[in-house]
């Protein structure tokens, strides 16, 4: 309230009544569920049960007379695409009608139902070297593996900055040039793709490569190794939810465009393909694309419940063993310097995802390597979002 100015009382209850009801909203994440046969999608409360939407809008709709009549999709990504426009409100009031409600037609369980992938995106964009010390990482191991006669920077691609970003930093708050490899020409702007702002002394752009939607399985379907590979990694990724169509975005308006946050575990295959072809440098498909290398979930949780999205702790497990612990905040581009420049390459639409890179501690940047094998059960966290597990099982 400015000071000077008296509102009348029936303002003033108005207003104090806005304001409870905006601090009451009952926090909810989203995602796709089968129960008794039948896919739908699922609002989960307090991480333990899951409200069928649709069921819970027709009851909710007989006990509002009143209320516009709505019809909930089937698709998690009609519900992102209608959301902002239509359904927000709708399932704000199912969420704090249902906070109390032990139970009910329409309630589940969470360890009840089949959890499926919240969304299938057409498009899935993964960042590559966007955490420095993973980056870093790999350069030192490459070196290592080149041996103490080697040139510098030999065996291994350039190297990344060395030191994390601060969250929320200034531009180029990456760390110094170099790290674990010769200097290198500093990176220029891309034009039409990407404008980097004055005095940004990172030493690379934005890096970006597709993964295919056919990876993509549930928060605890199995992961399987392919016949013949043996040097599987994983890689633990905060993930960004696109909210509507998204074409040369700025960095500025960047956040207008996502609709809120998931996980991807980035299983990869490291053992290459026995050639130098195209210079030898990484084959993203035989290295990101075997089928289930995508899992993605549980849930997406809106944007509206995860106030500080560059300050998100992430780990993974191997067999209960912590092998990375990291936070958005080590970033070196932060989730809307990436949408923006994904945008200025192709159209991104409600439901694509892009996750945003791997922090340090996989077996790339290791000596001694522990790849991941049948037997093992590997667990992707992400602090507020949700917890993936999957068995790790051999091809049949």
């Amino acid at each position: 309230m400015k000071h000077g100015r008296v509102l009348a009382p029936v303002a003033l209850i108005i207003a104090a009544a806005a304001s409870g009801a905006e601090s009451k909203v009952t926090p909810f994440k989203l995602g796709t569920f089968q129960a008794q046969g039948r896919d739908y999608v699922g609002l989960v409360l307090r991480d333990t049960v899951v409200i069928d939407l649709a069921a819970a809008n027709t009851q909710y709709e007989r006990a509002h007379a009143g209320s516009a009549k709505l019809r909930i999709p089937a698709d998690l990504k009609e519900v992102i695409a209608r959301y902002d426009a239509e359904l927000a409100p709708r399932l704000r009031a199912i969420a704090a009608d249902n906070d109390a409600v032990q139970s009910a037609a329409y309630i589940r369980r969470i360890d009840a139902v089949k959890v499926l992938p919240p969304v299938r995106p057409a498009i899935i964009l993964n960042a590559g070297a966007n955490y420095p010390e993973h980056a870093a990482g790999i350069v030192q191991q490459n070196a290592r593996a080149a041996g103490p006669g080697a040139p510098a920077g030999a065996g291994g691609p350039p190297a990344a900055a060395g030191a994390p970003p601060g969250a929320g930093g200034p531009p180029g708050a990456g760390g110094p040039p170099g790290a674990g490899g010769p200097p290198r020409a500093g990176s220029q702007s891309a034009p039409g793709i990407w404008e980097r702002p004055a005095g940004d002394t990172r030493q690379d752009n934005p890096y970006l490569f597709l993964k295919s939607p056919t990876t993509v399985v549930g928060a605890h379907d199995d992961v399987v190794i392919p016949r013949g590979r043996e040097q599987i990694d994983w890689e633990c990724e905060f993930a960004v939810v696109v909210g509507k169509p998204a074409k040369n975005v700025s960095v500025a308006s960047a956040a207008d465009y996502v609709f809120g946050y998931s996980i991807e575990f980035d299983v990869s295959d490291r053992a290459g393909r026995g050639d130098r072809k195209m210079g030898g440098g990484p084959d993203w498909l035989i290295q990101k694309n075997h089928d289930t290398f995508g899992p993605i979930g549980p849930f997406v949780v809106p944007k509206e419940f995860v106030p500080q999205p560059m300050n998100v702790r992430h780990y993974f497990m191997l067999n209960g063993e912590i092998k990375q612990d990291s936070n958005t905040g080590r970033m070196e581009y932060n989730l809307w310097e990436m949408l923006s420049y994904a945008s200025n390459i192709m159209s991104l639409n409600p439901g694509d995802m892009l996750s945003l890179g791997s922090p340090a501690g996989t077996n790339i940047e290791r000596a001694n390597p522990r790849w991941m094998k049948a037997g093992d059960v590997g667990t992707c966290i992400v602090e507020g979002i949700g917890e993936q597990k999957h068995n790790i099982v051999a091809q049949p």
